[in-house]
């Protein structure tokens, strides 16, 4: 089975993310995979790729989308690549739900 975009490890969840910057606007698309079956959310921001701002970026957009501080949301491997790992350092139901709810695959 492919790899879940999703992971909990030592009380924080951890969330795979394939940004692209420099988009016509900040948006979140959905559970994808790449072609080894490894899923990621894919990401949209404005922002462009210099001096973190693309990732700030993506920090905010992940913690409006599931209603957490933007202070739990940190980009904490893949800075300067494309795809990224995401930690949300708060683990409550409503959280869980909320990222679960952004993964779900899109309908064919």
């Amino acid at each position: 089975m492919s790899e879940s975009a999703l992971s909990c490890h030592n009380d924080a969840f951890m969330l795979r993310v394939r940004l692209q910057p420099k988009s016509s606007a900040d948006r979140l698309e959905g559970l994808m995979r790449n072609a080894n079956g490894q899923a990621y959310l894919k990401a949209r921001v404005r922002a462009i790729p210099e001096k973190g701002k693309a990732n700030a970026a993506l920090e905010k957009l992940i913690a409006k989308a599931i209603c957490v501080p933007r202070s739990v949301v940190s980009v904490v491997k893949g800075s300067t690549d494309r795809v990224k790992t995401v930690q949300i350092s708060r683990q409550d139901i409503s959280v869980k739900t909320a990222l679960q709810a952004l993964l779900k695959e899109p309908s064919t």
